[in-house]
């Protein structure tokens, strides 16, 4: 969603401008090695913890007490 602050827009201005932000996120979101949901996995936090965290759910309080 694009909100105008100030000043008062034509509409081919707008369309000009909506359509230079959406050909820069094209361009940056192909520029992405593996796409856009993917990170690099050695900075990834959980990598950090010794043993997975129970995910929330009906039985979870029993999986956070299995041992290692």
């Amino acid at each position: 969603m694009i909100k105008v602050l100030r000043g008062n827009p034509t509409p081919e201005e707008l369309a000009a401008a909506v359509a230079v932000v959406q050909a820069r996120a094209a361009a940056a979101a192909a520029a992405a090695p593996g796409g856009p949901d993917q990170g690099e996995e050695w900075s990834d936090p959980a990598s950090l913890v010794p043993r997975r965290i129970p995910h929330p759910g009906p039985r979870a309080w029993r999986t956070s007490f299995w041992p290692r």
